[in-house]
């Protein structure tokens, strides 16, 4: 007599998955900074996940196997920048990858290795329910990797003068006092001299320039203090620490130069419009020197200077980060959701537990931030817009506020569906005057009261 199986005792390999194999070509991949682990699926290679070596052949090898098995999507763990290189070979092998942040799948207890890892990512992937990270077009990368290490460098020399500025303390020269910028024309003269040892105040001071609002009696007493060999040697080498990362800075300015020129080589020759008055500022001192207005109007086909706020090096810098493609972000509110400018809503019982931003460091919202902070201290509609809600609300939510504003425009402006301009501030406050007569208004009316002109006595509203 046969023995009937007991329900603990079936087949569980046979029972149907509950998720549909959206992605049947679907691998995954743990990377690391030694090996990375590869998972396929089980009916592909009797050996389903294998281990490959970060070294170029190995990666070769690695992409072959891929292709051996069928695969056309991957998906791939964004770890820190152990990933790129396999990124770069599997794209160009004409797999489709797709970058995922490592928070969007570890939430599983018991996936704590590498093999299960890339076991889970294969799985998450061939039933769609992975999303990808964005990154944008080959060459907008190359762009944005020059500008990102040109960053760097501008924060490096930020070190230095800091350090400078250390050395001189320590040795009490409050330098720092009497004039803005110690690496400006009089400072750098004063820090040269001081590093050939001349210690004489009143020698020193001999370098103040024309333009420098305190006089040489000043520096020279700022300038009178103890010039220990110790802290001069530390001060000798931060400025030559300065002026390498400053000399780097223009290397780097030349490459960025070459590359918009190749960028824009094959765009049309086209002039972007005139600025408004008083929107062209001089560049400042950590900004290129050359032209950017023009091979940035070329290869973004639209002037997004004309956007208060955002200048010409700003402007290059965020599209590096975004790209000229907006059809990436089906909509503006993804696009700022992306840059986590929108408020991110908790609603739990049908109830709004909080609406904060997400913490993020995405570069674009930071230079987006930037940009609404200068176009505070303007008279312009953004202006009075962050003014407003600064009153309200307070600074930082009024700064976030209004980089939304700010990069629903770039967006818009990107897409080709509008062309900013400028309504003014004065016209800005009267429009909102206005939304707050006729709000008033209204409520005074569902109260049965009226509201009175004073100035020339008119009912502006009320119960008839």
């Amino acid at each position: 007599m046969e023995k009937k199986k007991t329900r603990g005792a079936r087949d569980r390999r046979k029972s149907p998955p509950l998720l549909e194999r959206v992605n049947r070509n679907a691998a995954g991949i743990d990377c690391g900074s030694a090996e990375h682990y590869v998972a396929v699926p089980p009916d592909r290679d009797p050996m389903r996940v294998r281990s490959f070596r970060t070294f170029t052949t190995d990666l070769h090898h690695l992409a072959d196997w891929l292709v051996a098995c069928g695969i056309t999507t991957v998906a791939l763990e964004a770890t820190g920048v152990f990933w790129i290189p396999i990124y770069d070979i599997l794209h160009e092998r004409g797999l489709e990858v797709l970058l995922v942040n490592a928070r969007h799948f570890r939430n599983v207890a018991g996936r704590k290795s590498d093999v299960s890892d890339a076991e889970w990512l294969q799985e998450l992937h061939s039933v769609g329910l992975l999303r990808g990270s964005f990154r944008p077009a080959a060459e907008i990368t190359t762009l944005r990797a020059y500008l990102r290490h040109r960053d760097t460098l501008v924060q490096s020399a930020s070190t230095m003068v800091n350090r400078m500025q250390k050395a001189l303390v320590q040795m009490n020269l409050h330098l720092h006092v009497v004039i803005a910028d110690i690496t400006g024309t009089t400072g750098l003269r004063i820090l040269r001299d001081i590093v050939r040892g001349v210690t004489e105040p009143a020698v020193l001071a001999k370098h103040r320039d024309t333009r420098c609002r305190a006089s040489e009696a000043d520096i020279a007493a700022a300038l009178t203090g103890y010039y220990r060999p110790e802290h001069v040697f530390a001060l000798r080498q931060h400025l030559e620490s300065f002026d390498t990362y400053q000399a780097q800075m223009q290397a780097c300015d030349t490459e960025v130069e070459v590359l918009l020129k190749a960028l824009t080589a094959a765009k049309p020759s086209t002039t972007p419009p005139e600025p408004r008055p008083g929107a062209v500022r001089k560049a400042r001192r950590n900004e290129p020197r050359f032209e950017v207005r023009l091979p940035l109007y070329q290869l973004a086909g639209v002037d997004l200077t004309g956007i208060d706020g955002i200048g010409p090096y700003s402007a290059l810098r965020l599209l590096s980060e975004i790209g000229t493609d907006m059809t990436r972000w089906p909509t503006e509110r993804h696009f700022t959701s992306w840059l986590t400018l929108a408020p991110r809503n908790r609603i739990s019982g049908g109830r709004l537990l909080g609406s904060t931003t997400a913490p993020s460091a995405n570069r674009a919202a930071a230079i987006l931030r930037m940009a609404s902070v200068a176009v505070g201290k303007t008279q312009t509609a953004l202006g009075a817009f962050y003014r407003r809600l600064a009153y309200r609300v307070g600074k930082p939510k009024a700064v976030t506020a209004t980089a939304r504003k700010l990069a629903v425009l770039v967006y818009r402006h990107l897409k080709g569906e509008i062309a900013y301009h400028d309504i003014g501030a004065a016209a800005y406050e009267a429009r909102q005057r206005e939304r707050s007569v006729k709000a008033l208004t209204r409520r005074a009316r569902n109260l049965g009261f009226a509201l009175v002109d004073t100035a020339t006595g008119e009912v502006l509203g009320g119960v008839s």
